[in-house]
């Protein structure tokens, strides 16, 4: 964890009650997904869950299946939990670079809350800019908050359900299958259509194969 970028030793396991106590209500966790795949947005979420509020099978959404992901995204709208989230398109991944978009759509998510947080924990090492309120970033966050968890299958639902949609625009890609990452299929695809508009150029295996299409 790092706080305004100072290394702790804080057990995070209890970081939420541990932030309560100390006189923390509005708590917010924030996560994105989509860093890693060749095609589509960054997408990050930002979720209060208020105190008293128990979702049962919280976790990372990597550990979940689609099936109950949905269900808990499901959880968090009929809980009407507030949350948001940011959303940050291909072409702007190519101009700033991936890190930058990425804590980009979590200050999206942040600013766009209709709560204002009091304290904001952030999964990964870096904290997002141009954010007033005081953070935590926690390294595996999405492992050990439960407002992280939260966020993390937010905007894991919010981005898969963007890939399921562009697989319609671009039915040379199934895009609801891989989500545009770095698979064997997606590849295959790559190869024998090109890039499509979703595609992210400043990736290393889309700009080789623009390039080589370039020389065709």
């Amino acid at each position: 964890m790092k706080e305004n970028n100072q290394q702790t030793t804080i057990d995070m396991s209890h970081m939420e009650e541990m932030l309560r106590d100390k006189g923390y209500q509005t708590i917010c966790g924030v996560d994105e997904v989509g860093r890693g795949p060749l095609a589509g947005p960054v997408v990050a979420a930002a979720v209060i869950l208020p105190a008293g509020v128990v979702i049962e099978g919280l976790a990372d959404s990597k550990k979940l299946t689609s099936i109950r992901r949905d269900e808990l995204f499901d959880e968090i709208v009929r809980l009407e939990i507030p949350c948001a989230v940011g959303i940050i398109d291909n072409e702007e991944i190519d101009r700033l670079n991936i890190l930058k978009a990425s804590l980009l759509a979590m200050r999206k998510a942040v600013t766009d809350l209709k709560a204002t947080p009091e304290i904001i924990l952030v999964d990964g090492d870096y904290p997002i800019p141009k954010i007033s309120q005081p953070q935590l970033s926690i390294i595996n966050g999405d492992n050990l908050c439960d407002s992280i968890k939260a966020a993390s299958i937010v905007a894991k639902v919010t981005r898969d359900r963007i890939m399921d949609r562009y697989e319609k625009m671009y039915p040379a890609f199934t895009f609801s299958q891989h989500k545009g990452y770095y698979t064997a299929i997606h590849m295959s695809e790559l190869k024998m259509h090109g890039p499509c508009d979703i595609h992210r150029r400043s990736f290393k295996p889309v700009a080789e194969l623009v390039e080589q299409y370039a020389l065709t």
